[in-house]
């Protein structure tokens, strides 16, 4: 063999080591490095029935001071080091962006900490922990808090959404992105054969799974329980009660219990109050920062973010944006779906939720294994933030380390993120 042959063959097999050395997929995600985004605390309020739960009246600025004050106080942290706080909201006007900024200080974070607010819709609580994460990767802060917010009972209804100008209404694309999204959802299970009976036995699945979980406990790690004024409906009096349990789960919930129920917006329609997602109220909140810091903080690592996608769809086909961001998140983080041990998919409707599940190809067994909002509930704007202190409890307490959240978005969008418990 000739010395130039050899040397070229020195050098391949070099380049082959290399890239045997090279963490590929799963492997890959799992090893640490001090630039990594870490999660060192993520907790929710308890979820309760819009118009009619523990916390109907309590304001949505006051459920963001107890999500605050309980970070706080769990995570041990220097409020004096929090540098930006982004809050999701989808329902307060402006998105709640002066009341929510005196919802911090409020909670004893100093006037030093900056607040903004956001509105993604129903993915606003993983757009705001995104947006914290990249101000930390870019070097714009070193430690933020990531939250979403949403007092459903004091805030839903049409005045939520602009009367649209004759502009917007000319542009039919543009016009379907004020089509209600029952209705839309009701039009879709239609057109892609989801019938009633697999959307109901995936609610009744949903509501037994809840069921299940608070029956033992399994939500306790990432609540925060609330002391809160509440006005007895029967007797208008006003008192002060403990709020440590989501109480949109239905006890005993069956198939045949959901046949019951009447469809809610089209006749012979499939889409009733059973199996789609609660009126509800709440908060959670997310504590990030890099490894490096917190490792230098003391602070207890308890997960990370690896990559996160946003993806738009057509406004008709708003329920099917899981089905479009879950692999493109995927991609940028270099996994297969069956690398990933949990998911945690937004349960708008069973019809969207269903079909996206299918579409995919996951295995039914690791999506929402304790139930989604169906049984208890979607805070619009607390949403995405709340599945990050899900994931993460399920996965330390099953001993697994990848999981997914993702959920549909109004008006026709899909969001994912791939995290990694540590």
């Amino acid at each position: 063999m000739s010395k130039a042959r050899q040397r070229l063959s020195q050098v391949q097999s070099h380049l082959a080591s290399s890239e045997a050395a090279i963490a590929r997929g799963r492997e890959s995600i799992l090893q640490k490095s001090p630039d990594d985004i870490v999660v060192t605390c993520a907790l929710r309020t308890p979820i309760t029935r819009g118009g009619k739960g523990g916390l109907k009246d309590t304001a949505a600025a006051d459920l963001l001071v107890h999500a605050f004050k309980s970070l706080l106080s769990r995570s041990h942290i220097d409020p004096n080091l929090v540098e930006d706080i982004s809050i999701g909201n989808v329902l307060a006007p402006g998105a709640g962006a002066t009341e929510y900024r005196a919802a911090a200080l409020v909670a004893g974070f100093p006037v030093t900490t900056a607040v903004k607010t956001l509105n993604r819709q129903c993915s606003s609580g993983l757009q705001a922990c995104v947006d914290i994460a990249n101000a930390i990767r870019c070097g714009m802060i070193d430690i933020g808090v990531g939250a979403g917010v949403e007092s459903m009972s004091s805030q839903y209804g049409p005045g939520a959404v602009t009367e649209f100008s004759e502009l917007l209404d000319s542009y039919q694309e543009a016009k379907n992105c004020k089509v209600p999204m029952g209705v839309l959802s009701e039009q879709m299970a239609s057109d892609r054969r989801i019938t009633r009976d697999v959307q109901d036995a995936f609610a009744a699945r949903s509501h037994q799974r809840a069921e299940a979980a608070q029956k033992a406990g399994k939500f306790d790690e990432e609540t925060a329980p609330m002391k809160v004024k509440w006005v007895d409906p029967k007797t208008d009096e006003e008192k002060e009660i403990v709020v440590d349990k989501d109480d949109g789960i239905r006890s005993g919930m069956t198939v045949e219990g959901l046949a019951k129920i009447k469809p809610a917006f089209k006749e012979e329609g499939s889409i009733h109050a059973g199996n789609a997602s609660q009126v509800s109220d709440g908060a959670a909140a997310v504590l990030l920062m890099k490894r490096s810091t917190a490792e230098k903080l003391g602070q207890k690592i308890v997960g990370k973010l690896v990559c996160s996608s946003v993806v738009g769809v057509k406004p008709l086909l708003m329920g099917i944006g899981p089905w479009k961001a879950i692999p493109v998140a995927l991609e940028k983080a270099g996994i297969r779906k069956e690398e990933v041990d949990l998911w945690e998919i937004n349960e708008a409707f069973a019809s969207q939720c269903v079909w996206c599940v299918k579409e995919l190809g996951l295995d039914e067994a690791k999506v929402n294994p304790n139930g989604g909002a169906i049984a208890f509930g979607h805070p619009l704007g607390c949403t995405g933030a709340r599945q990050v202190a899900t994931l993460f409890n399920e996965l330390g307490r099953t001993g697994k380390k990848v999981g997914v959240t993702s959920m549909c978005v109004g008006t026709g969008m899909g969001m994912a993120a791939v995290w990694v418990k540590e």
